[in-house]
């Protein structure tokens, strides 16, 4: 009985050694919480780290607040990581243009420290964060600092045997996004004025991806066929602008207003497709089952309304 016992405590010990630990820096956000969320899913040891705490941080994750352009406290919250996903960022095209030198400081000195940090630590891999508008020349300040940032990662890689992931993120839309994410814009303004004005033709298109989705994926790749890579990270509905205005229109339940102006189209945005000829080739997943995008929006216009309906409650 003895020996039994013995083995069982044995057992535990080796269980608990070989569990994984992930620090998710940007993991109060979009992205960041549903992916932190997915990884603890899956039996790893989650701390999320960021500059606020999460509103959704769960009983099996760990907090901690972190400045990513504080080098020594970088180098503090990556010890004993075995991975560590970068989803800080500014990723607000709109902002990246009032502020490039802030953009420039945060997303790409910012991720410097995390490689720092994380050769030091001796990371089994870097998961980063990128977007789609690395491929064509539209994106502003945004795309120049993820351009800049996937070249400083591929140098570290080769300089310190650093092992990397780089997720170029597609249009991506869910629960807990930021208020100027496309899907969740219109779907506001839909239903808090029953119509919407959209800068552009109708003619965009997008292949839209659930963020639940995309989280699966983001930790998927933590498989050795994606080591050293970068995959884009997209969904498989594709949509004209107009196809999912109407959608929205029709979720809602309200009569089709919109006024498309084209004359107000922005040139930070690509039109058809976001691909340019570049000479950084990516790998690209989509997921094998998925959120239907009509389920999608159904579920923002709910959180708009429940949002609305509290905003009055705390007013009146």
């Amino acid at each position: 009985m003895r020996s039994q016992i013995l083995n069982i405590k044995k057992e535990r010990i080796e269980v608990y050694k070989l569990k994984k630990r992930a620090l998710v820096i940007g993991g109060s956000g979009f992205m960041g919480s549903h992916t932190a969320d997915i990884l603890s899913d899956k039996g790893i040891d989650v701390t999320i780290a960021d500059m606020k705490k999460s509103k959704w941080l769960r009983a099996d994750q760990k907090m901690i607040e972190l400045d990513i352009l504080n080098l020594d406290s970088v180098v503090e919250a990556v010890k004993n990581s075995d991975y560590v996903y970068h989803f800080a960022a500014i990723a607000d095209i709109g902002e990246a243009k009032k502020n490039p030198y802030k953009t420039l400081e945060i997303n790409l000195v910012g991720t410097m420290n995390i490689l720092e940090a994380a050769v030091r630590s001796k990371v089994e891999r870097v998961i980063y964060a990128s977007t789609m508008y690395v491929y064509n020349p539209y994106g502003s300040f945004y795309r120049a600092s993820k351009q800049s940032a996937e070249i400083m990662i591929e140098a570290y890689s080769e300089e310190h045997d650093l092992e990397y992931t780089i997720l170029r993120y597609g249009s991506l839309y869910g629960p807990r996004t930021q208020d100027w994410n496309g899907i969740y814009k219109y779907v506001k303004e839909v239903v808090q004025t029953e119509k919407l004005k959209y800068h552009g033709t109708g003619k965009e298109r997008r292949e839209y991806i659930h963020v639940e989705d995309a989280a699966k994926l983001s930790v998927r790749v933590l498989s050795h066929e994606y080591k050293n890579k970068a995959v884009i990270v997209t969904g498989n509905q594709v949509l004209d602008s107009s196809e999912l205005i109407e959608m929205i229109f029709e979720i809602a339940g309200i009569d089709q207003d919109i006024e498309y102006s084209s004359e107000e189209i922005s040139k930070d945005h690509y039109g058809m497709t976001p691909y340019r000829y570049n000479p950084m080739k990516a790998m690209k997943i989509i997921p094998d089952e998925y959120i239907d995008i009509g389920q999608g929006i159904l579920e923002i216009v709910g959180e708009v309304i429940e949002t609305d309906n509290w905003n009055n409650f705390q007013t009146n």
